[in-house]
């Protein structure tokens, strides 16, 4: 891989806990650290090919160099938990759009890109998947700017095999946000059709890769919006562009796909933000555009929906930046 960070274990023995395994020093605990990443984007700086790691036992920060194959924007990220995180498509600073995709082993960060990559390039696409079984990366703009795509791509986690859905989004698309109920279905929210933004939620059932969209879509159009779940539980659309850019956290609650709207958004009206999810504890908002490129990490408890604002932000103030999260297995 291109980078591998050493787990650095203790010589002498002791027992401490990680990610709630319970492990003497000198031996590698059966669950690796369970961690946020948001990988990519760029701001007032470079675009970059680094990724920040937020671990959820502290959420303290570290930076993985050199994660992605280039630096790369506009991408999409996607997570097999306890196993390997996913980034696709984007565009790279000489390249308009992109078929790349790049994986991130959880054991020790080691980074390789696929064989077979995206069935054709795209930006501002959504990314989303069944743990344990496969990532969809859907949507978006494809190559050369030329046009939007309803297309929907499926790697297979097994061999990282790629097909693509027969079942298409309900419209073209791209800015979307997406989420996804393990085991049970993937959810696009909002973008912008060839009509213009639109309140959309789209549901991809993994069982049949048969796609409807809800009969209740997001609370206002709205696009430039980032998705994040609590598998099992709801899922949530977080910011976005309305006729301005809000703050506005809609939520889906499982398997009902009723919607609420949270009483406290985000920290403040963001658009263009990468999120992930501690599956059972919290999801994180980080980056993204305010008035200005921000490096700002909210935090939304999800035993009460409440939030705070982790006190290290990203490492650079950017925005366009894809997550993905070890939440261990799923």
């Amino acid at each position: 891989g291109r980078h591998e960070s050493s787990k650095g274990w203790p010589s002498t023995a002791v027992s401490s806990w990680l990610n709630g395994a319970l492990f003497t020093a000198g031996v590698a605990p059966w669950v690796y650290a369970e961690s946020a990443y948001f990988a990519g984007g760029g701001g007032a700086g470079p675009i970059v090919a680094s990724a920040d790691k937020f671990a959820f036992s502290d959420d303290s920060r570290t930076v993985q160099p050199d994660v992605l194959s280039t630096a790369t924007s506009y991408l999409a990220g996607a997570a097999n938990s306890g196993v390997a995180a996913y980034f696709a498509g984007g565009s790279t600073t000489s390249t308009t759009n992109v078929v790349t995709v790049d994986k991130v082993t959880f054991s020790d960060d080691a980074s390789s890109t696929l064989g077979t990559g995206l069935a054709v390039g795209r930006t501002f696409l959504f990314g989303a998947a069944n743990s344990g079984t496969a990532a969809y990366f859907g949507g978006g703009t494809i190559t050369g700017g030329s046009g939007v795509t309803d297309a929907v791509d499926k790697f297979a986690f097994s061999d990282d095999s790629r097909t693509t859905l027969s079942a298409t989004l309900s419209t073209t698309n791209r800015f979307m946000g997406a989420a996804a109920n393990s085991g049970v279905a993937a959810y696009t929210f909002g973008g912008l059709g060839p009509s213009g933004t639109v309140d959309t939620v789209d549901k991809i059932t993994f069982s049949s890769d048969s796609r409807t969209a809800l009969g209740t879509g997001l609370s206002a159009a709205r696009r430039l919006n980032s998705g994040a779940a609590n598998s099992g539980t709801a899922g949530y659309s977080i910011g976005g562009l309305e006729v301005a850019t809000v703050a506005t956290v809609d939520k889906f609650a499982f398997p009902s796909d009723s919607r609420t709207t949270l009483g406290t958004g985000l920290s403040a009206a963001r658009r263009s933000m990468g999120a992930a999810s501690h599956n059972g504890t919290a999801m994180y908002a980080g980056g993204g555009y305010e008035a200005t490129y921000t490096d700002t990490v909210d935090k939304f408890a999800f035993s009460d929906d409440s939030r705070t604002t982790l006190g290290t932000g990203l490492s650079s103030a950017r925005q366009y930046v894809a997550g993905a999260a070890n939440s261990g297995v799923l």
